[in-house]
Order: C-alpha cells, then sequence, then structure tokens
C-alpha cells in the first residue's frame, strides 16, 4: 500500500472532517502516514495523533521559521518525544532563505542542533531547505554520519546538488509538485535518482497535484503522484507503490506489523 512520509494532519485545514478524511485513507489505499511537526505546539499534536491512530507515526522538531522559540527546554522535550515508540524521525528541520522570518546564524544553530540530537539517538532526518542551498548542503556533508538515514523534503534543487547528496546516500521527497508544469528541473531529477532513494510525500494540506493544484491536499491524492512517477520512469504503477512503501519502512525502520 502507498505510504505517505511527511503530512500536516494537524493543522487547522482539517479541523471539520480530519476523523472522517483519516478513516477513509485505508481504502484509497494509503497504508501508513508520517506527520510531521514544524514547531513544538505542532509536534505535540503529532504525538497526539499518534496514539489516537494505529497507522499514524510521527516526526517531531523545529522548522526554520520557527527556531526563535527555541530554547534547551523545548529541546529536553523533543528529546522525550523521541522515545515514544511512534515517533519515529526528527523533523522538519533545515533552513528556510525564502521567507527570511528568522536570523540565518539561528537557523543553522538550530538545524544543527537537531541534526545532532537526531545522530545520538539514531533517528532519521527531515530536511526542508528553501532558498538555502549551499548553507544546507554545507551542513548536511559536514553533520551526516554513515548510516544516518536523512531525506531531503519537498526536493527543488539542481540535479548537480542531488548527486552530491546521492553520494552520502540521502533519500528525497517528491510530492505533488512533480506535476506541475514548471517542473520540469524536478522531472529530470526524478528520471536520474535511483528508485531506491524515493520516498513519496504530500506535505499536505499543502502542493496538492495537478489537477487539484490550489486545493486542499491529503494522502489519498498520492495516486496521481505514482502514475506521475510510473510515467516518468517507464515502471508499472504497482511496482513504484512497492518500491517507495519498502523505502519508506526502511527510512523510518517501521515493520508491516505494527500497522494494525
Amino acid at each position: 500500500m502507498i505510504f505517505d512520509t511527511h503530512a500536516h494532519y494537524d493543522d487547522s485545514a482539517f479541523d471539520e472532517d480530519r476523523d472522517a478524511l483519516l478513516t477513509s485513507l485505508y481504502e484509497q489505499g494509503i497504508g501508513a502516514v508520517v506527520n510531521v511537526g514544524a514547531d513544538m505546539e505542532s509536534s505535540d499534536r503529532t504525538v497526539k495523533l499518534t496514539e489516537q491512530y494505529p497507522f499514524i507515526y510521527g516526526a517531531v522538531g523545529v522548522h526554520p521559521d520557527g527556531v526563535g522559540e527555541m530554547n534547551e527546554e523545548k529541546l529536553s522535550r523533543l528529546r522525550e518525544y523521541l522515545a515514544l515508540p511512534k515517533i519515529v524521525a526528527v523533523g522538519e528541520i533545515g533552513l528556510d532563505y525564502y521567507w527570511d522570518k528568522e536570523n540565518h546564524a539561528l537557523q543553522q544553530e538550530w538545524f544543527v542542533r537537531q541534526f545532532r540530537l537526531a545522530a545520538e539517538l539514531d533517528r532519521p532526518v527531515i530536511i526542508h531547505s528553501r532558498e538555502a542551498a549551499a548553507d544546507t548542503l554545507d551542513i548536511v556533508k559536514t553533520e551526516f554520519r554513515p548510516g544516518m538515514h536523512v531525506v531531503m523534503h519537498c526536493y527543488s534543487y539542481s540535479l548537480e546538488q542531488a548527486r552530491e547528496y546521492l553520494k552520502m546516500g540521502l533519500y528525497f521527497g517528491i510530492g505533488g509538485v512533480l506535476t506541475f508544469k514548471n517542473a520540469r528541473k524536478l522531472q529530470e531529477v526524478l528520471e536520474e535518482l535511483p528508485m531506491e532513494r524515493i520516498l513519496l510525500e504530500t506535505d499536505c494540506p499543502y502542493l496538492a497535484p495537478v489537477p487539484f493544484r490550489g486545493k486542499r491536499n491529503d494522502s489519498g491524492k498520492l495516486n496521481y503522484m505514482v502514475r506521475r512517477i510510473s510515467e516518468l520512469k517507464g515502471i508499472p504503477e504497482e511496482e513504484v507503490i512497492r518500491v517507495t512503501e519498502e523505502n519508506a519502512r526502511r527510512f523510518y525502520k517501521i515493520g508491516e506489523e505494527t500497522d494494525v
């Protein structure tokens, strides 16, 4: 079944129909979801979702736009959450120079500190990076340790940079942007990526694929992503689903027997 490796079902966009939507996902071919924190409040909500739904796992962390709230106490709380059995990763963390809501040096400091927390606890890392290609690559090259599982969420940089990340064994989160008309650069990256390094993600409620662009996204729309990857890779849709699910379970260290 399809594994959505990056969602935000704690977002207020789902307040009116969250339970109905989540309980319908299995019928749409969705077997598991990782809900990803972006600040301390959404990390708190993520933990609650993992407790409520057997097929939902969680990642906790603070997005670069929110690192102004970080302190030692909050880092300790993230550490406590990461001891929970269904909290499987640190994220989303990284750098965002597009919105520029936080000082670059502060973004870099908390990116490194959260990355090191993941390394210490042997947890996967989900990286958000926008308009910060060089600094992100420099930090990853410095902080990455062999054996770590790291994904470039919603990858948007060049093929040359993708090759640098591939050398380290990183994964690439591929979502609805791949279906956009202006996504030729991402399509070129996708065509070169080994299938074993691709993770399906929605980033819902954001980045819905064509023909839903601009509307609320959800995991059920990953079928459109499966179709597009199948076309670009020249392989059956069933193989896209099988391989990306295997990738996700390997990345997050989640066995099928836990999805009850």
